[in-house]
């Protein structure tokens, strides 16, 4: 086949395209490249890509794909809330323009990325994709916002497919650090502290970024009666931890390290667990190969053999939000996340 993988250069994206590649599908990405310089190892990929703002793609961008694997997004939520509006404007509104392109294109199948997140406060109950939604973020909102208005657009012609992917985590050559797992090990690797910024509670499903993949890759081999319209939980139902677990397992992992709960850090309202049953009932394909402690060991290793620095660490390359931030203050990134001074969009072949 040949697939589209929007957010190509992204966290998920730069270990997800080379897989389906290897997988034996035709790969073209497309990816603003905010995060290209925070590169964390080595990175071999060969990618063909549109360097695009997504917000910018039209129908010819996207005739002659069997597929669109959408991943482009502002995301987390402290980068959503920095300015709401823009993270509706990508997300939602970006996103679902992208997705009728696709169709008058005449893409066949768009599995597209959600999350998790838009279960948002749901206590101690396992949930099904059956479960209500109830998000507290913007970039919680515009996952729902996206999977209610592209579900209308399905037919015959056009099979849209929604991944709620668990917290991701795992090595990537765009690594980041603020999501909960890698902080964790990336905080006490580099200071001996196994930082907690909540009272440790909460519960978060988690997935290693190759797994996400395989989920990805199990849709698009699916027979399309089976992923057509339909929502999926992406991981483990076994893979759910509080917060204070996950510190115990990087004590485990990191010798000589100890937890410490940060100051002030009282309940995170963010709390859900997550049911993963649908997708290991459904795609047989998807098998998931890691868990929690596999992945800490991963990072572990991998900050051992890249020598990660808290110099490093602290700095702009890891956390999207600091990224997005010094690209502004150097003026290079304008405040609707546009480059400023690129040309709209540039054809990028591998080896060039």
């Amino acid at each position: 086949m040949r697939v589209l993988v929007t957010g190509h250069n992204g966290y998920i994206g730069s270990v997800l395209a080379p897989m389906v590649q290897a997988a034996g599908h035709e790969v073209v990405g497309l990816d603003s490249f905010l995060f290209e310089g925070a590169t964390f190892g080595p990175d071999h990929a060969q990618i063909d890509s549109l360097r695009m703002d997504l917000r910018d793609v039209e129908a010819d961008n996207l005739s002659g794909f069997d597929a669109v694997i959408h991943l482009a997004a502002l995301s987390n939520d402290p980068l959503g809330d920095v300015n709401p509006q823009v993270t509706y404007d990508i997300n939602h509104t970006g996103s679902v323009r992208l997705a009728t392109l696709a169709k008058q294109a005449g893409v066949e199948r768009l599995i597209f990325a959600s999350s998790c997140s838009l279960y948002g406060v749901a206590g101690d109950e396992m949930l099904t994709e059956e479960a209500g939604f109830n998000p507290i973020t913007p970039y919680g909102v515009s996952k729902v916002l996206f999977e209610r208005d592209v579900a209308a657009h399905a037919d015959d012609d056009f099979t849209p497919t929604f991944l709620r992917n668990a917290t991701a985590y795992g090595v990537s050559p765009r690594l980041r650090a603020d999501v909960v797992v890698n902080n964790l090990v990336a905080i006490a690797f580099t200071t001996g502290e196994v930082l907690i910024q909540s009272d440790g509670t909460p519960w978060r499903p988690l997935v290693h970024i190759e797994d996400i993949a395989r989920a990805f890759l199990a849709v698009l081999h699916a027979p399309r009666e089976l992923v057509h319209n339909q929502a999926f939980n992406v991981g483990r139902s076994e893979e759910n931890y509080r917060v204070r677990d996950l510190g115990a397992l990087v004590e485990q992992v990191i010798p000589g390290s100890k937890v410490r709960y940060a100051e002030g850090g009282g309940p995170d309202p963010r709390c859900y667990k997550v049911d993963c049953g649908k997708i290991a009932r459904v795609l047989p394909e998807y098998r998931p190969q890691w868990n929690v402690r596999r992945g800490m060991e991963q990072l572990r290793d991998a900050f051992q053999t890249y020598r990660l620095t808290p110099e490093a660490l602290l700095g702009d390359k890891y956390f999207r939000i600091k990224r997005v931030r010094a690209l502004q203050s150097e003026g290079l990134l304008d405040d609707s996340l546009r480059w400023i001074g690129n040309p709209a969009s540039l054809y990028v072949e591998t080896g060039a």
